[in-house]
């Protein structure tokens, strides 16, 4: 039998269809056996739940920002491969290079009562870099992990300081953290929930922070912002402050497309935790390690969380890699307790992935990365609004190189149902991005959106490339669902930088 690598497009098609089963797919619409329009779990569709093109998509190589498939057509990634591939793919010989170090000196060992000189390393590199006190990582193997590892050491934690009575949590609906059974607990997106059993982990959804559908006719941004913390006060109250552990949310959140908190959200979250003894975490998968134009996400709400998960970025998704940033706080706890912290993960803070990521930093520093988003996010979010007049264009949102634009069917904003969704967003909208050349995100966990997440080394013209391409894919989806040229009436007046 041949292991060797075989890029063969007819042969990849067969095979692929023969045994590779792919992650939240709706099989038989992505290998062309079943029509992409059948009906979906509420809230479950998103980029790769089934499509109505013929072939499965199958990339390759990479090359800078761009990425080709095995039939030699080159694609923009402006979705960064999922939020993961922050610096591209030309890297390539810096972390061979860092690898092949790694695995002469040392290729394995555990973080299980020994560490290695790079874990070490790493970790101490990733502190001083983080916000305030943010002094301890935990190293995982992705995001879920993080979220179920953030999860584990809060209880542990609460228990060495004699509190063992908090095992609840509160999150916010439609936000993702996760499809482990823990991290499952978190995420707010019902669809992903049915069939899997009662959660583990006693969870409370509260609004998110959609100013363009949750901001009520006349309520400016102060006052959204004071209903919503109301609303955790009051979920805090129902659930019981002694048994409230965690308050967990994305910088921006992913799930219904990069929606940004108003001003004074996170610090009013982090009053919220300091008056009942709760603590904040920043879910920052997809937000950090530049994504926002900085280390973490968080440090331009002016807030320290206690706790951080990362991952995606962490590596930029050379090697597989994740990590929980503690407080000093929470760290003093565990360490001052007599019994073992009872959560472990054979292959967190592998040395080839310490290796990948400590090289990561050194480019990102090396190169100005993070001062590269921050020199051009004023440009992609001008570019990115400019297609609100566009019919089907209801709202443009997002921060950094993380933004979404919200498909409206009508001028007065009105949302497609099921059958809309289907027809645009898993059939005329991955045709129409594919043969434009666009890798971006069509997904409808909340309302219809797509969204872009470009390699933060791209550059002025790349970021117009990838808008102007959008702007072409959207005007032709607007044709396509019946869209008159007519100016929408605007829901809200919010800012969103």
């Amino acid at each position: 039998m041949a292991t060797t690598l075989n890029n063969d497009h007819a042969d990849l098609q067969r095979s692929a269809r023969e045994h590779l089963l792919l992650h939240f797919t709706k099989l038989a619409a992505a290998y062309g056996d079943a029509p992409g329009d059948q009906e979906e779990q509420d809230g479950i569709g998103g980029p790769a739940a089934g499509t109505a093109t013929d072939e499965l998509l199958v990339l390759e190589r990479g090359e800078g920002s761009y990425v080709f498939d095995t039939t030699g057509k080159r694609h923009i990634d402006a979705l960064s491969s999922l939020y993961c591939s922050q610096i591209g793919y030309s890297y390539g010989e810096e972390f061979t290079a860092a690898i092949a170090g790694q695995l002469a000196t040392l290729p394995f060992n555990t973080n299980w009562n020994t560490a290695h000189p790079a874990a070490i390393r790493l970790a101490e590199a990733l502190a001083e870099r983080a916000p305030g006190d943010l002094n301890h990582v935990f190293f995982t193997n992705g995001g879920s992990e993080s979220v179920e590892s953030m999860w584990k050491m809060a209880c542990e934690y609460f228990r060495s300081i004699g509190q063992p009575e908090r095992t609840k949590a509160i999150a916010r609906k439609n936000a993702y953290h996760g499809v482990t059974l823990g991290a499952l607990s978190f995420t707010g997106v019902p669809g992903y929930k049915d069939g899997f059993g009662t959660p583990p982990i006693d969870v409370t959804h509260v609004s998110n922070t959609n100013a363009f559908r949750g901001m009520e006719a006349g309520e400016d941004e102060a006052a959204f912002c004071a209903r919503l913390l109301d609303e955790v006060r009051d979920a805090i109250a129902a659930a019981g402050p002694g048994e409230t552990a965690v308050i967990i949310a994305e910088p921006v959140q992913n799930a219904g497309g990069c929606i940004t908190p108003p001003a004074g959200y996170w610090k009013g979250l982090r009053e919220i935790c300091d008056e009942h003894g709760i603590l904040l975490v920043a879910d920052s998968v997809i937000c950090g390690f530049g994504r926002m134009g900085n280390w973490l996400g968080i440090e331009q709400e002016d807030v320290v969380p206690d706790m951080v998960t990362t991952a995606k970025g962490i590596t930029s998704a050379y090697v597989p890699g994740g990590a929980v940033f503690v407080s000093d706080k929470i760290a003093d706890g565990l360490f001052g307790s007599m019994t073992p912290l009872r959560h472990g993960i054979t292959f967190g803070g592998h040395p080839v992935m310490a290796a990948v990521a400590l090289k990561n930093i050194e480019i990102f520093e090396r190169d100005g990365v993070l001062q590269n988003v921050q020199a051009l996010s004023p440009h992609l979010e001008a570019r990115m609004k400019t297609l609100l007049d566009l019919p089907i264009v209801g709202d443009v949102r997002g921060k950094g190189f993380f933004w979404a634009v919200e498909l409206v069917k009508d001028a007065e904003n009105a949302t497609f149902d099921l059958d809309e969704r289907n027809d645009l967003l898993r059939g005329f909208l991955p045709a129409a991005m594919r043969e434009a050349g666009i890798i971006a995100r069509a997904d409808d966990r909340g309302d219809s959106v797509v969204q872009i997440a470009p390699p933060l080394i791209a550059d002025e013209a790349l970021l117009d490339e990838i808008v102007d391409t959008l702007r072409t894919v959207l005007t032709a989806a607007g044709e396509h669902m019946g869209l008159a040229s007519t100016p929408h009436t605007p829901l809200t007046t919010t800012e969103n930088s």
